[in-house]
């Protein structure tokens, strides 16, 4: 594997001193602050190349994935730290004289601190250098690639939240977002270009929301953010034509966006929250005169209900626009530039007994392109998964589950399904 230099860091300055910090550290002795598990699955994915329908593989295989977690809570700050290591096994590659093994890394750092009781600030961090469609996507946001892809690729999405309270009822919350991916697969050309010269990019956001605490379960709000978006690979993604004499590289898809909202907090209940945004996402592909400035509706909805104890429900919805692994030119001559995605999704975990958990996941992804070959039509990806958990003790669980995905495409040779089924246990100290 090659090696990826992944640079996460974000320095938070706090009020405690290095005597604080030796103090908690020594009152938490007794405690434990650290976690580790281990998972070992045994599965069965009846289309692990995620070919297309005539060209489906099956393979069995199994998977190790152990996890290591620590967790610190000081006076004024908290830091969670996560990794997860999983090394996949098929054996039908191994049957083809193929490397049988899959590899990919998780890591997740939450940070958490108070610099009065009126500033608090917030990093996040998520990356993932994996294979599969479901974990190179840690920003939670429209799949912009729904394919398994050979290397070591990487996702990794940060964010970093400051919130003021100027008075009781006023508010602001700035964040920056910045992601990075990064597809080792570069052995594309002009005619079939590769992941990497689609899809290699930076793409860096900041904004403000201003809040009002109209009453006690009710915060109201409105927003600005700006989003920049560099495509790095430097690659051609289509060949000329006559319309365009030279050929498009990848950074025409660069561009940038204006995001201007309005939007509310709301409690119904102690259980029952709702969060909802919702107005306008200006795109301007500034690299490509012929593509228009794109005015489309942004929308972010999500809410939960806990509705008993280690049971809950959630569902959301997003509209807004994204990148599209399609470059193909059309009849005007120019080439798709991204697309606009909205995404239903939705989740039950129900505590069926105090040792028997179950869950089901599932989303659907409306993907309309813009510009070129298929212009206006529209992929479909609906992903359903279902799990069931029973706890032995505090140590030993075991595990069974169901993962369905399908890919239903208006370009040709690119729809899928995809089924799998696994069997587990985990042991957790």
């Amino acid at each position: 594997m090659k090696n990826i230099f992944l640079f996460v860091g974000l320095a938070a300055a706090g009020t405690a001193g290095l005597q604080t910090y030796a103090q908690d550290l020594t009152s938490m002795q007794t405690t434990k602050i650290w976690s580790a598990s281990a998972t070992l699955r045994g599965f069965y994915d009846d289309n692990y190349t995620t070919s297309s329908n005539g060209n489906k593989q099956g393979s069995a295989g199994y998977e190790v994935s152990p996890t290591v977690q620590l967790s610190v809570p000081l006076q004024q700050t908290e830091i969670d730290l996560k990794y997860t290591y999983g090394l996949y096994y098929y054996q039908e590659a191994r049957n083809q004289r193929n490397d049988p093994y899959d590899q990919s890394h998780q890591g997740n750092l939450w940070l958490d601190h108070s610099f009065t009781e009126r500033v608090q600030a917030t990093i996040r961090d998520t990356m993932a250098i994996a294979q599969e469609p479901g974990l190179l996507n840690p920003g939670g946001g429209p799949v912009s690639e729904p394919y398994r892809i050979n290397g070591s690729n990487l996702a990794n999405f940060a964010n970093v939240g400051l919130t003021t309270d100027w008075t009781r009822e006023f508010s602001t919350v700035t964040t920056y977002n910045n992601s990075v991916y990064y597809f080792e697969n570069a052995n594309g050309t002009a005619t079939d270009p590769s992941q990497a010269a689609l899809l290699n990019r930076l793409d860096q956001s900041l904004g403000t929301d201003f809040q009002w605490k109209v009453a006690p379960e009710t915060t109201a709000f409105f927003g600005y953010k700006f989003e920049w978006v560099l495509f790095t690979a430097g690659d051609p993604i289509n060949p000329p034509t006559l319309l365009h004499p030279t050929p498009y590289y990848s950074d025409d898809n660069n561009n940038h966006s204006h995001f201007l909202y309005l939007g509310a907090q709301h409690s119904f209940l102690p259980n029952l929250n709702f969060s909802g945004q919702a107005g306008a996402q200006i795109t301007e592909y500034y690299n490509n005169s012929a593509t228009p400035t794109y005015v489309t509706p942004y929308v972010n909805i999500t809410s939960s209900y806990t509705y008993a104890p280690g049971s809950y429900a959630q569902v959301g919805f997003l509209h807004q626009q994204n990148a599209s692994d399609i470059s193909t030119s059309g009849r005007s001559g120019n080439i798709t530039q991204g697309e606009q995605s909205s995404v239903v999704s939705g989740s039950i975990n129900h505590q069926l007994t105090a040792k028997l958990s179950g869950s089901l996941i599932g989303s659907i992804q409306d993907s309309r392109y813009n510009q070129g070959a298929y212009n206006n039509n529209s992929d479909y990806l609906y992903s359903l998964g279902a799990n069931l958990s029973y706890a032995f003790n505090k140590h030993i669980s075991t595990e069974v589950g169901y993962n369905f995905d399908d890919l239903d495409s208006n370009v040709p040779e690119n729809g899928y399904s995809r089924n799998r089924v696994y069997l587990g246990v985990t042991a957790t100290y």
